[in-house]
């Protein structure tokens, strides 16, 4: 994992440069629209705060509801542009292990295979082997990623394509999606960077998002 991080410094130097969301009351007229995509209410209430409260900078934005094993993306108006099911961490949780970025993947534990849940800037870039991704949590070593299929026995493909969501937990802690909505959806939207919100599972939506609980009105409906 070290190895890929330090091929894409440059990546996360420029997402860096975003920066932290500027403080500002939430607007509870505004809303998110997900047109027809079904969503859980905990990914309805993160999007109408997000747009809401401007807390992605009028930047693309993305929701990853974890237990929904679903992923969401946005235009900077708050727009859906595609969802998508998705692969996360085999181990439930919503931290990282401290470190864990830099360690290799063999010496990672079952239970410390989690999906980190937060708000990150996010950046398109390449892995050691040329492949786009998009790089979520550096310090971590997450990135969302087209499916990885080079081990038949994960049945990966297989797995994001059921119906259920009980076998989606198979990954290191990255999230796969299918290669289709990586090239057509995730790709166009964040060429000039945006920001990923992965819902907690373990958590309450107050504890990882700071200022979401400052947004009066978006948390009772």
């Amino acid at each position: 994992m070290k190895s890929c991080k330090q091929l894409l410094v440059l990546a996360a130097c420029a997402a860096s440069s975003l920066g932290t969301a500027p403080a500002r009351a939430a607007d509870t007229a505004v809303r998110a629209s997900f047109q027809h995509a079904h969503a859980s209410p905990d990914a309805v209430k993160v999007a109408d705060w997000v747009i809401g409260s401007n807390n992605h900078r009028d930047l693309p934005f993305m929701i990853v509801d974890k237990k929904a094993a679903m992923v969401y993306v946005f235009d900077g108006k708050g727009q859906l542009r595609g969802s998508a099911a998705a692969l996360l961490g085999a181990a439930v949780g919503d931290d990282s292990v401290p470190g864990i970025g830099e360690r290799k993947i063999s010496s990672i534990l079952p239970e410390e295979r989690t999906t980190p849940a937060g708000r990150f800037v996010a950046a398109l870039a390449r892995n050691i082997h040329g492949k786009e991704i998009l790089w979520v949590d550096y310090a971590a070593a997450i990135s969302l990623h087209r499916v990885a299929t080079g081990n038949r026995a994960e049945r990966r493909a297989e797995r994001l394509a059921s119906a259920t969501t009980q076998d989606n937990r198979i990954s290191y802690g990255c999230i796969n999606v299918a290669a289709t909505f990586f090239d057509k959806i995730v790709m166009p939207a964040f060429k000039n960077n945006g920001i990923v919100y992965v819902l907690p599972e373990t958590k309450s939506l107050q504890q990882v998002f700071a200022s979401y609980s400052e947004a009066k009105g978006l948390s009772a409906h």
